[in-house]
């Protein structure tokens, strides 16, 4: 393997750090994969910056030692990482400046997370991606670098979905369905059951109490569609609602960038749209056919680290054989159509 001065593989150090996990892969200029690893959820809001990127280092550290560098110069040419979180101008300068002071690579570049699912999902600098995983965002860019954008900071920014505010209504409903303040819905005992208790009530109380982690409320998305699959309303209701949020996104964007006269890209991803449950695919697609009928729906099952990498070689300006070895590395073919 040719290395450049001090050891350093040409290529990309890829970062993708989401809510919920973080993917970290290290990729040859010629688009081979030479290491990867995968760890916990990234949020820099809870320790700041400095303190989430510093949490990457164990991960950084196993992809060196998989291609056979020790970490202590830069390993590689640049780090293209897309982090969740980076939803403001002034998170994303914090946030490079955190990745610039490891000795990673020669160069870096940090984004949300959302423009890794985009470029994943395309081939090159046009289109829209709407990720519903954990939570909710969209972009959307122009060969020119103009960008739409969404602040993406939950209620406060009229956000609404994903799968931990699926997991929350779900929660809400079945809860009022059990005390009489709501209409009954059967969300209440699967949740109940999900879980091994009583009732949602009980799942409330646990959480409240620090007896059953915030974060096992992710696992009540399976639920959601498994009821609503048996006809449940409320379970219907809740994903319709969700595939409305995620067209209202996807059209908005497209109208920023003057793309609704044109045919572009509209890449789906995320655990939630990844799943493709019938019951949130078709009824997006169906929407966006109204709201959009230039647009091109197309869903993203690879893992979001593979965008990361991809924008990464756009950098160092590998070619195209370099970007098709590495989407064959994580995905059989092409991004999925609706």
């Amino acid at each position: 393997m040719d290395r450049l001065h001090g050891g350093q593989v040409p290529g990309v150090l890829a970062i993708d750090a989401g809510n919920s996990k973080t993917d970290v892969a290290l990729v040859a200029a010629d688009g081979t994969v030479l290491g990867a690893a995968r760890g916990g959820g990234f949020q820099p809001e809870a320790g700041g910056a400095d303190r989430a990127i510093g949490g990457l280092t164990p991960l950084v550290e196993a992809v060196a030692a998989q291609a056979g560098l020790r970490p202590g110069t830069p390993l590689t040419t640049h780090v293209s990482a897309c982090l969740a979180n980076a939803d403001l101008p002034v998170q994303e300068e914090q946030l490079l400046a955190a990745v610039e002071a490891r000795p990673w690579g020669v160069t870096s570049a940090v984004a949300n997370d959302t423009f890794g699912l985009l470029r994943a999902g395309t081939d090159g600098p046009l289109g829209v991606a709407v990720v519903c995983g954990a939570g909710i965002n969209c972009v959307g860019l122009l060969p020119d670098g103009r960008t739409a954008r969404f602040p993406a900071l939950g209620v406060l920014t009229g956000d609404w979905g994903g799968g931990g505010g699926l997991a929350a209504e779900a929660m809400w409903h079945a809860t009022r369905a059990e005390d009489g303040r709501g209409p009954a819905t059967a969300l209440a005992a699967a949740i109940a059951a999900h879980f091994g208790v009583d009732s949602a009530t009980a799942v409330a109380e646990a959480i409240h109490l620090d007896e059953l982690a915030q974060e096992r409320l992710h696992e009540l998305v399976p639920v959601l569609f498994a009821t609503a699959e048996d006809g449940d309303r409320t379970a219907l209701d809740l994903i319709d609602r969700q595939a409305d949020e995620i067209v209202r996104f996807a059209r908005t964007a497209l109208a920023r960038l003057g793309l609704l006269a044109h045919p572009a890209p509209v890449v789906l991803g995320g655990g939630v749209l990844a799943a493709r449950h019938p019951l949130l695919i078709d009824n997006v697609t169906a929407r966006l056919a109204a709201a959009a009928p230039l647009a091109e729906p197309r869903i993203v099952v690879a893992p979001p680290v593979l965008g990361a990498a991809l924008l990464g070689l756009d950098r160092i300006g590998a070619g195209p054989q370099a970007q098709q070895r590495l989407r064959d590395a994580y995905t059989p073919g092409r991004p999925a159509a609706a």
